[in-house]
């Protein structure tokens, strides 16, 4: 994986398999460049943009997926407003996006929720083919707690 960074300090765009693997590497891509720009893998910051990546990567792979077409990652840091900027670009034009897709017990369907709740803003831009899913997280002020694997006892 050698990753496209158009402007190194601020900026970082990478395109990756539509399949589990390329969300779960998105999500890992997230919290490395996130570290590297100053936010350690276990801060609030890099935490929640993770779980935005995973949420919309995941989106991409399962509802996005065009057979034979990748999606792309990008992340850009905007100093100016203290602001990380997340594009999920994936081939399926449609922007109709679902915020409920399932029943109150289905544990899927509620991926949307969650980048509404995390992020400062949101919303679906059209691309020349496809559409890009975006969120902005506040890197500063009210910070969200960083969720924690748990802990085995013995």
């Amino acid at each position: 994986m050698n990753p496209q960074i158009s402007t190194p300090a601020h900026e970082l765009s990478q395109r990756l398999s539509a399949t589990a693997l390329g969300a779960r590497l998105a999500r890992r891509l997230t919290g490395h460049q996130l570290a590297t720009w100053g936010y350690p893998h276990d801060s609030d910051p890099n935490c929640t943009a993770q779980l935005l990546v995973a949420e919309l990567a995941a989106n991409a792979v399962t509802h996005g997926r065009v057979p034979g077409r990748d999606f792309e990652l990008r992340l850009r840091l905007l100093p100016a407003r203290d602001t990380l900027r997340i594009e999920v670009s994936d081939a399926r034009g449609d922007k109709e996006l679902r915020f409920l897709d399932g029943g109150p017990e289905d544990e899927h369907g509620r991926g949307l929720v969650v980048v509404l709740v995390l992020s400062a803003r949101w919303g679906v831009a059209p691309r020349t083919v496809g559409k890009t899913v975006w969120a902005e997280l506040s890197l500063s002020g009210r910070r969200r707690p960083c969720p924690r694997r748990p802990v085995p006892e013995g």
